[in-house]
Order: C-alpha cells, then sequence, then structure tokens
C-alpha cells in the first residue's frame, strides 16, 4: 500500500520515545475518571463529539487525546484540572511522534496533515487511514522481519492519529479505488475482516469520501503496476506518492504527477461506482 512506507524501516530505538506510554497512560486516567462518573463511553463521545470507538481507542492509548478534548473533558468529567495538567505532556508527545518518521517520509506526512483533497487507488490492502485497529495490529503482528509488540502498539497508534486529518473542518475530500481482492482477503481473520467492511460502509457514507471497488473481472485496467496516493496540499499543487518494496517516491513533477493522475480517472470511470460499491461490500459482509 502506498501510505505504508514509513512503518516498512526497520525497528529503531526511536520508537522507545515515551510517547506509547504517554498516550497510554493519558487514556487510562480518562477511563478513570469517565468510569467514575458514571458515564459510558457513547455517552462522554456525545459530550465531546466523537463515537464510542474513538472514546475507546483514547482510552487504550492508541488514539491520542487531544488538547481540546482533554480541556472539554477535565470539565465534562470533574477531574479539578487532571486532564488539563496533561496538556503540555500531550503537545509534546505529538511532536515527537511526528518526528518518528524518518526524514523522507515527514515531507509526504506533512502534506497528508494538511491536503485539501486525498485519492488513493489499494491493490493488495485497506488503506491505512481506512483501517480498524485491529486491521492495523494485525498486519504489523505479521510484518516480515518482526516487529517487537511495543513497536507494533506504537505503529498501531501512529496510524491511528493519522486519521484524525477526518475531524477537521472542512474536511478533506477523499476518493478511494480498491481492488476487489482487498476486500476478499480476510486480515486478521474473520472477525477483524467483518469489521473492517463494516469500517469501510461508515467511512463510505461520510459526505466527503467516495470508495469504489474495482472488480477482479474488469479486462481493462490502466495501472497494472503498484499503488499510489495523490494529494492536494492547501494552497500547492496536486502530488503523487508510491512506493514498491519499501521504496518511497514523492512525485511533484507536473509531467510525472500527471500520468498518475490520468491512470487514476480512468480507474475511477472503469470501477463500480460509490452505491454499487457499498452494495458489494455489504454483500459481501452478508456472506461472512
Amino acid at each position: 500500500m502506498a501510505d505504508e512506507a514509513s512503518e516498512r524501516r526497520p525497528e529503531t530505538p526511536a520508537e522507545a520515545d515515551g510517547t506509547t506510554g504517554l498516550f497510554t497512560a493519558v487514556g487510562k486516567l480518562l477511563k478513570l475518571l469517565r468510569e467514575r462518573a458514571g458515564l459510558t463511553q457513547k455517552e462522554l463521545g456525545e459530550a465531546l463529539g466523537y463515537g464510542p470507538d474513538a472514546i475507546g481507542a483514547m482510552e487504550r492509548g492508541v488514539r491520542v487525546a487531544r488538547p481540546e478534548v482533554l480541556e472539554k473533558a477535565d470539565e465534562l468529567l470533574d477531574a479539578g484540572g487532571l486532564l488539563k495538567a496533561m496538556i503540555p505532556e500531550i503537545k509534546e508527545g505529538m511532536k515527537k511522534a511526528r518526528t518518528r518518521h524518518p526524514e523522507w517520509y515527514r515531507s509526504y506526512a506533512g502534506l497528508e496533515a494538511e491536503a485539501v483533497e486525498l485519492h488513493f487507488y489499494a491493490n493488495q490492502g485497506v488503506p491505512g487511514l481506512l483501517q480498524t485497529e485491529e486491521y492495523a495490529r494485525a498486519v504489523f503482528s505479521q510484518w516480515r522481519p518482526l516487529l517487537s509488540a511495543e513497536t507494533i502498539e506504537t505503529r498501531v497508534a501512529d496510524r491511528m492519529a493519522r486519521q484524525q486529518i477526518f475531524e477537521g473542518w472542512p474536511p478533506p475530500m477523499c476518493s478511494y479505488v480498491l481492488e476487489e481482492v482487498v476486500l476478499q482477503r480476510p486480515i486478521g481473520g474473520r472477525a477483524v475482516h467483518q469489521e473492517q467492511l463494516r469500517n469501510l460502509l461508515r467511512f463510505g457514507s461520510m459526505r466527503n469520501i467516495e470508495i469504489q471497488v474495482m472488480p477482479t473481472c474488469r479486462e481493462e485496467h490502466p495501472n497494472l503496476d503498484s499503488a499510489f496516493n495523490l494529494l492536494t496540499p492547501k494552497g500547492h499543487g496536486q502530488v503523487a506518492y508510491t512506493e514498491g518494496q519499501g521504496y518511497p517516491r514523492l512525485v511533484t513533477d507536473t509531467e510525472g504527477v500527471r500520468q498518475i493522475a490520468d491512470r487514476y480517472g480512468i480507474m475511477r470511470a472503469l470501477a463500480l461506482n460509490p452505491m454499487e460499491s457499498r452494495a458489494l461490500i455489504e454483500k459481501m459482509l452478508g456472506e461472512l
């Protein structure tokens, strides 16, 4: 997958920078205060503007409880300033998490974070921004060479944190073309696969996201090559990002980007439309 390259790097000491432990500790504190207040994850999520899954991910430390969340939760849960006191550490931890990516990847990560448009073609697995926590954990658990348990959790947390780009306003306009085999491959087993398909349906119902499936039976295909992303950062021209076997390439020259965008346009025309794609995903889910 073209957004996987930062996680194809070898395990390094930089991943033991303490951010994972910090986010986990803050998550445990948030859970303790929520339970003391007698609130469910759903009730707290409604008060904070998040779903119960997001609150659960924050409490487990795989998703960063952002400063504005901690500030509001401190008042809602009558925390007496405990959560607010963690805000400086959280801000510093977020900076460390961003710089944990190797230098060559930071250019892409920065572009993704400020993108007004994102377009993805995936031919092997579900793109990172659409993955569930358990799907991401299964991906990293199967990695070769093997990763330590701590590194796996760090990378899952990094991946879940990236999904926060959908929470800003206005959100980026996104489209995906997924090969049909991506939906058929049961990464992590049946239960994980089912939840991942449900997650695609949830994302596909958002106004700013369109998901299309490229049927395997198509006799024409303009890109029998690697996966790729197309990004349009705010105030800048479109760029492309590709990789093969962990070797990344950020394409910024106009002609190179145009060629990749041309292939993507043809694939969108050949793929099932969003409604047809949703029906196919629902059918697959019903058959599991």
